[in-house]
């Protein structure tokens, strides 16, 4: 037995001092929670503070008795966690509007609820990372042995027995005291614990596996480090190949997805979607109906074709709050190819041109004659159904927006020829002092 067991007679006790074993702790088994809270107190108030508490489950008032201190861990997780907050948006806004800002249809570069997500994650990773390695260095682990696994009977710590451990380290630590205190707590048996025969030091072969590792953890590091200072020809490496090549359905382009080519599915004909029925079809088609349909009786072929009777007015009243609306939907739908200004000079098309597509067709100037002498029923029914390789947007823009658009485009064009009448006297004013 590694262990020696003190008895209550004092023989006994005298038989333990005389030992000549080193001993690293006292160690006192108690039959119950009570026992083990009222030693506590009682070791706690003779000034011990390097003790400890083991039971079966958890004991309700020993951290109290034991006069443990909140533990500082919660702090620490605090602060690096808004630390990582902080250095993650201090990150996005170097990356984004500083080292390469990226404009994207008009959109801002740096805008604070775009970067919450990545904040999130980095806080819920730096503390995480802080919980863990704080809890280990706050209760001084790992430990590689421990005298008390050496003591047979601190095994029923597990099943029904209390132990209550003062430290030889213990400054106020005198044996002969500790064990009268102990007594006095009503304690079954009383062990001074001799130091682990299990080495505390790490397995040789720990060091070598701790250096593989370090050099492996330094090759991600290296290969972008050489990736960034280098160029190369070859395709990059697809780490996700199903996910950066998968099948999905592209603008002007066909699909495999179904037989006829359509990356996206036709309206059903002579259905109505719940909702969307009105009486006066011509808000849906920008002509009145009754000019359908329109029969080309020239018997040239390169004639252009009759066109039908196209609205000429606004169905809806013109107001300010519609021009506005018809604005934001031209910003969203129309300017990334036609530009902001409608001149056909959109991001999109600079960039296809730049990268001489051979199949773009330029976007037509909204600006035009052409173009400005066309009713708005015909704008109207060219947003709705396209023209050339601009596709319909009649499913995604609903009939109200798009006339909102027709809207926002004559003032466009109207912007292009616009006299200084035309600009309200608080403006003109300005303008004529800028001459």
């Amino acid at each position: 037995m590694s262990a020696v067991m003190l008895e209550d007679d004092v023989a006994q006790r005298d038989e333990v001092n005389e030992s000549s074993r080193p001993s690293v702790g006292v160690l006192a088994e108690f039959v119950g929670p009570d026992e083990l809270i009222r030693a506590a107190k009682l070791v706690r108030t003779r000034g011990f503070t390097k003790t400890d508490a083991f039971s079966p489950f958890p004991v309700h008032g020993i951290d109290a008795a034991l006069g443990i201190r909140p533990t500082r861990l919660p702090w620490f997780v605090l602060i690096v966690g808004t630390f990582g907050g902080l250095a993650a948006l201090l990150m996005q806004w170097w990356m984004n509007a500083v080292d390469y800002p990226f404009l994207i249809s008009g959109k801002p570069t740096f805008s604070l609820p775009a970067n919450i997500p990545v904040m999130f994650e980095v806080i819920v990773l730096l503390s995480a990372f802080t919980t863990f390695f704080g809890m280990l260095a706050l209760n001084r682990l790992p430990k590689h042995s421990n005298p008390l696994l050496d003591v047979d009977q601190f095994r029923r710590v597990t099943n029904d027995r209390f132990f209550l451990y003062v430290d030889a380290a213990d400054p106020n630590n005198e044996k002969q005291d500790v064990v009268e205190l102990f007594r006095m707590a009503d304690a079954v048996a009383i062990r001074e614990v001799p130091p682990s025969q299990s080495s505390d030091k790490l397995p040789s072969f720990f060091g070598a596996v701790v250096a593989v590792a370090l050099t492996l953890a330094t090759v991600p590091v290296v290969g972008i480090a050489w990736a960034r200072t280098t160029t190369s020809d070859a395709p990059r490496i697809d780490f996700f190949a199903d996910m950066d090549s998968q099948d999905r359905p592209g603008p002007q382009q066909r699909s495999k997805l179904f037989a006829d080519g359509r990356s996206m599915r036709p309206q059903v004909p002579g259905t109505v979607a719940l909702g969307d029925f009105h009486e006066d079809d011509s808000l849906f088609l920008g002509y009145q109906p009754s000019s359908e349909p329109p029969v080309n009786v020239n018997p040239d072929p390169n004639a252009p074709p009759v066109e039908p009777d196209y609205l000429t007015q606004f169905p809806y009243d013109v107001t300010e709050t519609r021009m506005l609306r018809g604005q934001a939907k031209y910003n969203i739908y129309c300017a990334p190819c036609h530009g902001l200004v409608g001149q056909g000079d959109g991001l999109i098309s600079l960039r296809a041109i730049s990268l001489q597509e051979p199949t773009w067709v330029p976007p037509t100037n909204l600006t035009n004659d052409i173009v400005t002498a066309q009713p708005v029923g015909k704008l109207f029914d060219t947003i709705s159904h396209g023209r050339r390789k601009m596709a319909g947007y009649a499913a995604q823009i609903e009939p109200e927006d798009r006339w909102s658009i027709v809207l926002y485009v004559q003032a466009l064009q109207r912007s292009q020829r616009a006299s200084l009448n035309d600009v309200p006297q608080d403006e003109a004013t300005i303008l004529q002092n800028r001459k």
